[in-house]
């Protein structure tokens, strides 16, 4: 029995561009202990892990003529070296040269003709730290049978569990009679699986992704028109900007407090200050009226004791002046949607604590399953664990998701709360955004202006 790419899955796989590589990445900053975190530390680290991850070693096989979505085969020449590797920046480096080179692999597609993911150990960072940047492709990780590898590779403890013993063997890759004939009985047991690989082949990612995404159809529901034009959107290029920041998980809840909201109010609106204030930078027309729509997906409780993703659409009100007026429309619009759409969760998989690339995964999943034209801006709003985590000693010290972009669309935004704080990782076109720094440094000052009406 051959083990096909699901629809999504493919989707992603298909309508990867070469200026919309389809890969999610995740950037950690780390202390190491005082024996260090070199190259084989973490190789060893990794093959100890990829057990746990069976999809890190598979890679992707086509099917003749395209009768039927690729399938997973083990790569018989799996080689763990290939895909961790090892980076530097000219010592003391600092933390904008470490952007850069994430921005430059972010721009990279991996290869298709192995194992869909890549690591990188760079080293050379000033204070002793170490970081490490991950790659992996949207097809590779749903959240629910396939976890992204961050999600094993790091204990809660400075002293992680001994290994376990496993021998990996790769499977016999079937030929290519067996794919045909495979596809061929499918096609007549399930000829809707025939008109769903079409649609792959012809594009149509909204078709395919919204058979699995469940509450896709609720999303656009309430899109009553497209999204404002807006800068944020404009033709792509393939290379990147990457920028970051750091703000106290404290100061939103202080905000949470004092308005009743919720920290992912607070979050929102402080993007919306801090957008509000890049558009006038840029000369952009602003009226009491303008907004920008955002598509947010969120981890849920299900209801049933396990979590999820889902997302609504909000029109963050850039318009408005008062900080606390922009949050209290932003609560009443996150409110009404949770009274009028019960969450139909994209489900995840049981686990003891849930890694943030999982959930900025299907996030995506749920993002790309819409057309752009409905929303301006994608915010993936991950929790971590507000613990220390580890990885062979290392204490992580800070991290960051980098979201994809999606076509015409210049930012991506992802959230990450950890530790005690919140990560903001922004994905941005190199061309038609290159001012992004900008938009890092009036997140700062939105969030000041916002602490002080709390006050």
């Amino acid at each position: 029995m051959v083990n096909r790419l699901t629809t999504v899955d493919a989707s992603f796989y298909f309508l990867e561009a070469s200026n919309t590589p389809m890969h999610l990445g995740s950037l950690s900053i780390l202390q190491p202990p005082r024996s260090g975190l070199d190259y084989e530390d973490l190789l060893t680290r990794v093959e100890n892990r990829l057990a746990l991850v069976p999809r890190y070693r598979q890679r992707v096989r086509e099917v003749a003529f395209g009768i039927a979505r690729p399938v997973w085969v083990d790569d018989r020449d799996f080689d763990i070296t290939y895909h961790v590797r090892r980076s530097a920046l000219p010592k003391p480096g600092s933390d904008e040269q470490l952007h850069d080179l994430v921005a430059r692999l972010t721009s990279r597609p991996l290869d298709r003709s192995r194992p869909l993911w890549e690591m990188y150990l760079v080293e050379g960072l000033s204070k002793n730290r170490v970081a490490i940047f991950t790659k992996s492709h949207s097809s590779l990780v749903d959240g629910e049978h396939a976890l992204e590898i961050g999600q094993v590779l790091l204990d809660p403890t400075k002293t992680p569990p001994p290994p376990t013993e496993e021998l990996w063997m790769p499977r016999r890759e079937p030929r290519e009679a067996e794919l045909v004939l495979d596809a061929v009985a499918e096609m007549v047991a399930r000829p809707s699986e025939g008109a769903a690989t079409l649609r792959m082949a012809v594009g149509d990612l909204i078709g395919t992704a919204a058979e699995v995404v469940g509450n896709i159809a609720a999303v656009v529901r309430t899109a009553a028109h497209t999204a404002p034009t807006s800068p944020l959107n404009a033709p792509i290029s393939r290379n990147r900007r990457f920028a970051v920041a750091k703000t106290p998980l404290a100061d939103y809840r202080a905000v949470r407090d004092k308005y009743s909201c919720t920290v992912n109010d607070a979050i929102l609106a402080v993007l919306t200050g801090a957008l509000r204030n890049w558009l006038l930078s840029r000369g952009e027309p602003v009226t009491a009226f303008t907004t920008v729509r955002a598509l947010v997906p969120m981890a849920v409780d299900s209801g049933v004791a396990e979590r999820g993703v889902s997302s609504f659409l909000v029109d963050l009100p850039v318009g408005e002046l008062n900080p606390v007026v922009r949050l209290s429309h932003i609560a009443h619009a996150t409110e009404a949607h949770a009274k009028q759409n019960r969450p139909a969760a994209l489900p995840l998989a049981r686990m003891s604590g849930l890694a943030p690339a999982t959930l900025h995964a299907m996030g995506l999943r749920v993002a790309s399953g819409l057309s752009q034209r409905v929303f301006n801006l994608m915010i993936t709003n991950a929790p971590g664990p507000q613990s220390p985590l580890y990885l062979g000693g290392a204490k992580v010290l800070e991290m960051y998701p980098v979201s994809p972009l999606l076509k015409n669309q210049t930012l991506s935004v992802g959230l990450t709360s950890y530790n005690g704080h919140v990560y903001y990782g922004l994905n941005a076109d190199r061309d038609a955004m290159s001012d992004v720094d900008v938009v890092t440094a009036l997140l700062y000052e939105s969030l000041e202006e916002l602490l002080d009406a709390t006050t």
